[in-house]
């Protein structure tokens, strides 16, 4: 037989029967879908994304997932605009993801009104109070996820902080993406504990966050002389966090943040729980799922640890002074 008719057969009976093992060695590839209320889709990773995404990539590199060998991430954004999220959770889901990531309660409800049965992972305000679960350690459906505060608590603490770093707060607004407060209960209840600090809360609604209704906003604020601002705890305004701390002191206006991106972006203080963690914790909720663990079957997880940050050169750009007390209750203080 002559030697290319040799290497020919040869060729032909790898293809048809391949060496033991061969199978074993060729990983599996995923694909998961990572979805952003407002951070845009190319700034979804590794390199070029905030701390918490890069963290969320970083923990499944660890836990053994590489992009372009056994993981595929398609990478979304509604761009802050909410009148986008239903269309976007359409297009995901025929898309058929094996796991969706996503962010924000209400882009959270249009994708879990699109599907029933892509488990859907979650970085969302508090999932008991917008009727997303019933319960959070059996959540049951197909959905888990992480919880960024621990409910009406945090953000009626938060507006404790403020009034005691602005004493003479009266005026109060509340920026926000969702309607989660507006008319209800939890609302109701947070307007009323502003009472008790002496301070009417009024709610500052953003269907759209992006620099023009932010601009907006603000001048609202200071036509309407509010003496201090919160912001709420979505990923859309997170994802504009300089933006917003550049308006706030521009017009010279105390806010309280719900994350410290805020304060290291020049932002006066935060009360926040660790995105990192909360990060980590979604990349392990991922890689449970695509190990067979069912998505109601993952507690969803409440950080109980939030941590005051203050920015002592914001403050003094505020005339405002820190009275010992907060400085000494502070986790920490940027000098």
């Amino acid at each position: 037989m002559q030697r290319r008719e040799f290497i020919r057969l040869l060729s032909g009976a790898t293809a048809a029967w391949p060496l033991p093992g061969w199978a074993q060695r060729a990983p599996r590839q995923h694909r998961i879908a990572f979805v952003h209320s407002g951070i845009p889709a190319g700034q979804l990773t590794e390199t070029a994304g905030p701390f918490w995404v890069r963290r969320f990539h970083e923990t499944l590199r660890g836990l053994g997932y590489a992009e372009g060998a056994n993981i595929v991430v398609e990478r979304y954004s509604a761009e802050g605009r909410s009148e986008h999220f239903a269309s976007l959770a359409a297009a995901v889901v025929a898309r058929d993801p094996q796991v969706i990531v996503v962010n924000l309660n209400d882009l959270v409800e249009a994708f879990a009104a699109a599907t029933t049965t892509i488990p859907i992972v979650a970085i969302m305000g508090d999932p008991i109070a917008t009727g997303l679960v019933a319960n959070l350690a059996h959540p049951g459906g197909n959905l888990t996820g992480v919880s960024i505060d621990a409910g009406y608590e945090i953000v009626a603490k938060r507006l404790q902080i403020l009034k005691e770093a602005v004493p003479l707060a009266a005026k109060v607004a509340y920026l926000t993406s969702s309607r989660i407060f507006i008319d209800t209960s939890l609302g109701l209840s947070l307007q009323k504990a502003g009472q008790g600090l002496g301070i009417a809360l009024t709610w500052n609604f953003l269907p759209e966050v992006n620099d023009a209704q932010l601009r907006r906003a603000f001048a609202e604020m200071t036509s309407q002389q509010f003496d201090a601002a919160m912001v709420d705890a979505s990923g859309t305004f997170l994802a504009r966090c300089a933006s917003i701390a550049e308006f706030a002191g521009k017009l010279h206006l105390p806010i309280i943040y719900p994350f410290r991106d805020y304060v290291d972006s020049g932002g006066l203080m935060s009360y926040a729980p660790d995105l990192g963690e909360l990060a980590q914790r979604l990349a392990i909720d991922v890689h449970q799922i695509l190990n067979g663990t069912k998505p109601g079957d993952i507690p969803i997880y409440r950080p109980n640890k939030f941590q005051l940050v203050i920015n002592l050169k914001a403050a003094k750009a505020l005339s405002l002074e820190m009275t010992p007390t907060l400085l000494a209750g502070a986790d920490e203080v940027i000098e």
